[in-house]
């Protein structure tokens, strides 16, 4: 029993920090922690190095250094650690992914659609649920709970339609809620390049992993929109090419 429970602690405990430390580099993917954390490793590279060598002064300046640089991340990053722990509350650790085929059929219905829409000259938002939960979000608007197909997308975004202003969210390959409120990204440069939908796009990718599809009526083209970075006026083969990799592909 004795030696059951030696062999059982410490596999749950490597188990616990490969998943932490696993979360970590998939947070810092998607944000400026990245940076933060190379510079971190930088600097405990240079410490061990210093304290090798037995040079007495670097290393002290080095420990003072630590003391204070917690103090000035907790400032300087404080945007991307509540950002962090925004996600880790909204994340899906035990969600059903979609599989290939659900994803395929997901992605006809909204190339169809948005094909249709850049005829018309109609914008569309349309955000897909990823590890993340949408459910805040899903709260602000109307939830229908419906199959998704490209007609239900056309109607929802014919302008008129009291829905089209807000964005339409998927979750689980099923249409939830439409006329839903996004948070915009603050930025300057986009306010005098890109409309609302864009920037909405933009504001929640920064919240969540969520999979952005943005249809532009001014411009006539469809946007996609993940982890921060918007791919504009990208082609069907492409987009499903895109998205698949992130859903698709993570999920294998």
């Amino acid at each position: 029993m004795v030696n059951i429970l030696q062999f059982w602690k410490p596999a749950v405990e490597i188990l616990i920090l490969w998943f932490a430390i696993y979360q970590i580099m998939l947070f810092c993917e998607t944000t400026h922690a990245k940076q933060l954390l190379r510079g971190i490793l930088i600097l405990f590279a240079a410490f061990f190095i210093f304290e090798k060598f037995n040079f007495q002064v670097l290393v002290w300046l080095m420990t003072k250094l630590f003391g204070i640089s917690v103090i000035a991340i907790l400032i300087i990053f404080h945007p991307e650690i509540r950002q962090g722990l925004l996600r880790l509350g909204q994340r899906h650790f035990f969600s059903i992914a979609l599989k290939e085929e659900e994803v395929d059929r997901l992605l006809k219905a909204i190339s169809e659609a948005g094909e249709f829409l850049i005829r018309e000259k109609h914008g569309a938002l349309i955000a897909i649920e990823n590890g993340d939960s949408l459910r805040p979000y899903v709260e602000t608007g109307v939830k229908i709970d419906a199959n998704i197909s490209s007609d239900l997308i056309q109607a929802i975004f014919t302008p008129n339609n009291p829905l089209h202003d807000g964005g339409l969210i998927i979750q689980q390959g099923r249409i939830s809620s439409a006329g839903c409120l996004f948070p915009l990204a603050q930025n300057n440069e986009l306010n005098r390049i890109f409309g609302m939908r864009h920037r909405a796009a933009l504001g929640l990718s920064e919240e969540t992993d969520a999979v952005i599809v943005v249809v532009s009526e001014e411009r006539q083209d469809i946007s996609l929109v993940y982890g921060g970075k918007l791919y504009k006026d990208i082609g069907r083969e492409e987009l499903f090419g895109r998205i698949k990799e992130i859903m698709v592909g993570k999920n294998a």
